[in-house]
């Protein structure tokens, strides 16, 4: 890729949290880093005139493309980066960034050890585990571990000042188990310690089941404080684990898909290795979003692995395959071992789950263009219609009226996916006035429209593609009996809405229900439209409620027009205050003749006369 195309690329990344890779010409990674936002962190690299280091220079100059893993949090991301940097070791990750180097956990030696945040490993016994990405996510991590386990922040030092003094506010708040009283044995401390490196090292899932076991134990015998103060310690840690999704217990051995199904199909593999999130595939593909799943989850999975030699033990996916016994059998001959594929529903793996459904759809995306998602969603719109091609042109009705008065009803028109306001319509309905019908008003607002169109009035040419009624099967009927009327054949639905006021489904004048809640794309279309139909009608109901209230009493004034009816309603504010200002301050707002008729309105001969 050129310079001007990895710009490009880095624009179209979201503004999430994650972790880049940056590739040479031979697909070798030679740097990893993690971004609170990616579009801006990785766009930073390949801006003209930004004033890089020599170090960051020379890596850019090598970059032949870059791929990213999107993650749920910094705490992910600092956790994925450090698994990665150990793995590929990428030259430009070993070098000094800003002049410090890359932060490690210290675990000192001693018979209480001590973690301690330092910038290099040293040859002095102690334990060092990293390095991780910057200070301030790693000593967040290892706080969230010492608060799980309730081990000791403070500055005591064992055993030299166990009960010395009492314990401190943290032991009193239930952070800490206060090691420093006499009944705290070092072997309880360095079992904590213990359990510490193994959340570091990701083994969230094993702490969970050695907890667990104790708990029990302590239940059994009778020292229930005991096993309540273990429960609690596997609560914190099961706050901690859903905190990150790239460290996952659960997924020893796994590869986890995501799909995404709309403008453009995409596929996303998570791979995880010893309960951590390794790499990440992303490629989009060719399918219908109307397909089932489960049947394109099946044709990808024998391509996918058919050419690979080593597989996985486990594999997740979102959606049931019918075929799956029969592909387990063909993926466990392949592999020399059993393979099992799950569709998890809930808990730990759903959640990485739904973090590679969230990796498909921003690959997807950052490779589709909004043209192309706007024709990929009127096409999908048109199958599930029923429609022989993509609706162009759709026109959206609302009606909405103040108890029985003020009846008007509103026209709105979608060219594809945008708005055309220059032919939005409002109508204030004639006949009901008093009487509030909606399906009559539809009657007559219909009508009317289609009877401009006769008429070949261009301001209702052409007409739509698809009429969308805002209502249910009653409501698309009286639609229909409308364009019958007239001998049209212009396709009708209704748009029924949920109990959250959002169109949940179309329906046809039979009463045929079209979910669209399955289809993102779509759902958000229809949604738009419906949403934009009865904000247009709220608003001219609004306006035609307020100009009745306001000046019906001024309207009847002979010699007072609109522009007269302003001048007095913008200074004296209302009515009342019109009716009772004296003549001098009303000619001050309008001219003599027009202030005398009004004045003479509200205070007639036989009322001046006091008859």
């Amino acid at each position: 890729m050129t310079k001007e195309e990895l710009l490009e690329k880095a624009n179209s990344l979201p503004l999430a949290p994650g972790v880049y890779l940056m590739h040479n010409k031979e697909d070798t990674v030679i740097y990893v880093g993690k971004a609170k936002k990616l579009k801006n962190r990785v766009s930073q690299y390949f801006q003209a005139g930004r004033g890089h280091d020599w170090k960051t220079h020379a890596m850019v100059g090598q970059v032949d493309h870059f791929d990213t893993i999107i993650v749920g949090s910094e705490f992910e991301a600092l956790v994925l980066e450090n698994a990665l940097i150990k793995q590929y070791m990428p030259r430009y990750n070993i070098l000094l960034k800003d002049d410090k180097a890359y932060p490690f956990v210290r675990l000192s030696r001693e018979s209480y050890p001590r973690f301690s945040i330092v910038s290099r490993a040293a040859g002095d016994g102690a334990k060092y585990y990293g390095p991780f990405g910057g200070r301030m996510e790693t000593r967040s991590a290892l706080d969230a571990i010492r608060l799980a386990l309730r081990l000791p922040t403070c500055n005591r030092k064992f055993p030299r000042d166990i009960g010395r003094e009492r314990p401190c506010l943290n032991h009193h708040m239930g952070r800490c188990d206060g090691f420093c009283r006499p009944e705290m044995t070092a072997e309880e401390y360095n079992r904590r310690i213990g359990l510490a490196v193994q959340l570091l090292e990701g083994k969230v899932r094993l702490v969970t089941a050695q907890l667990e076991e104790e708990m029990l134990s302590a239940a059994e015998a009778l020292r229930f404080e005991e096993a309540a103060a273990i429960r609690d310690r596997i609560d914190a840690i099961k706050v901690l684990s859903k905190r990150q999704k790239v460290i996952a217990g659960v997924c020893a051995d796994t590869d986890v898909w995501g799909l995404f199904l709309e403008a453009k199909c995409c596929y996303a593999v998570l791979h995880y290795e010893d309960g951590q999130l390794t790499g990440r595939e992303a490629e989009l593909f060719t399918a219908s979003a109307l397909e089932d799943p489960g049947e394109i989850l099946s044709a990808l999975l024998l391509q996918y692995y058919g050419g690979r030699s080593a597989l996985p033990r486990e594999i997740c996916v979102p959606a049931a395959l019918e075929d799956q016994e029969v592909l387990e059998q063909l993926l466990a001959e392949k592999a020399g071992h059993r393979v099992s594929i799950r569709v998890p529903q809930r808990g730990e793996r759903a959640q990485v789950l739904q973090m590679a459904a969230d990796n498909a759809r921003e690959e997807a995306e950052r490779q589709t263009t909004s043209q192309e998602r706007s024709d990929r969603t009127l096409e999908l719109l048109g199958k599930l219609l029923g429609l022989e091609a993509p609706p162009a042109i759709l026109e959206s009705y609302d009606i909405s009226n103040t108890g029985a008065q003020d009846i008007v009803a509103s026209m709105v028109v979608f060219h594809g996916s945008r708005p055309a306001k220059d032919r939005y319509r409002r109508f204030r309905i004639r006949d009901l006035e008093g009487h509030p019908d909606d399906y009559k008003s539809m009657e007559e607002v219909l009508t009317r429209r289609l009877t401009h169109y006769m008429e070949q009035d261009k301001r209702f040419t052409p007409l739509p593609d698809v009429f969308l009624i805002d209502g249910g099967e009653q409501h698309a009927k009286v639609a229909r009996r409308v364009t019958d009327r007239f001998g049209l054949t212009t396709p009708i639905f209704g748009m029924v809405k949920d109990d959250r006021h959002r169109t949940r489904a179309l329906v046809t004048p039979e009463g045929q229900e079209i979910g669209i809640q399955n289809y993102q794309a779509v759902f958000s279309l229809i949604g738009r439209i419906q949403e934009e139909t009865h904000r247009f009608a709220i608003t001219y109901n609004r306006q035609s409620h307020g100009k009745r209230v306001r000046g019906s009493a001024l309207d009847e004034i002979p010699g007072v027009g609109e522009a007269r009816k302003m001048a007095l309603l913008k200074r004296f504010k209302s009515v009342k205050a019109v009716r009772e200002a004296p003549l001098e301050e009303l000619e001050q707002a309008v001219p003599k003749s027009a202030a005398r008729a009004v004045y003479q309105w509200f205070h007639p001969p036989e009322e001046a006369d006091g008859k």
